[in-house]
């Protein structure tokens, strides 16, 4: 069994207040959490990697708990996305351990949702910046949930090491204006609409 040593966690929180026009009734809220942690098949070959997922469900609970506390309780979070960042060793490969164990935790903690939870995976160094996709829960063709949120950590990933990240929203895009299916028109039955 793998061991994904954690090295730190780091929260951002964001509310946003207005985006040139008048303020809107509700702030838009988002929050990513990332994670750092050893990868032990940096370095190495492994042809079997999808078992190591596993090992990385209970990371993905904790850091699915943390964030939506950060965001005041699950109620109203309708956006979410992932990514990973594999550092020196790495392969992009390793950063797809993250696919089942952030994307489901957080489909198990909201509830209902539907929608295929946007991912950005790359490798990189310390430093490198990583946009974590966020699109609607229920339905992937809403667009005023279009959007990612920007995350960096200046020593991290170092090599042997890979980032997880996870992030989630409260509300659309501040003043969005592009058309498209409404989260008033979400059915939820596929994911799409």
């Amino acid at each position: 069994m793998p061991e994904f040593r954690l090295r730190k966690m780091m929260l951002f929180s964001e509310t946003i207040h207005h985006e040139n026009g008048p303020p809107p009734a509700t702030p838009r809220r988002r929050a990513a959490i990332v994670a750092v942690v050893a990868n032990p098949f940096a370095g190495t070959w492994q042809e079997d990697l999808q078992s190591a997922m596993d090992d990385l469900k209970p990371l993905g609970l904790q850091m699915t708990d943390e964030l939506i506390t950060a965001l005041g309780g699950a109620e109203g979070i309708d956006g979410y996305g992932k990514a990973a960042l594999a550092g020196e060793g790495g392969e992009l490969e390793h950063t797809a351990l993250w696919h089942v164990p952030g994307g489901y935790s957080m489909r198990e903690r909201l509830g209902e949702a539907k929608a295929i939870v946007p991912s950005a995976m790359k490798v990189g160094g310390p430093g490198t910046l990583i946009d974590i996709p966020l699109g609607h829960i229920n339905a992937a063709y809403v667009r005023s949930h279009f959007d990612a949120m920007e995350v960096r950590l200046a020593d991290a990933p170092r090599a042997g090491e890979i980032m997880f990240a996870l992030a989630m929203s409260r509300g659309p895009r501040i003043h969005d204006r592009m058309g498209g299916l409404t989260t008033a028109q979400v059915k939820g039955e596929d994911g799409l609409r």
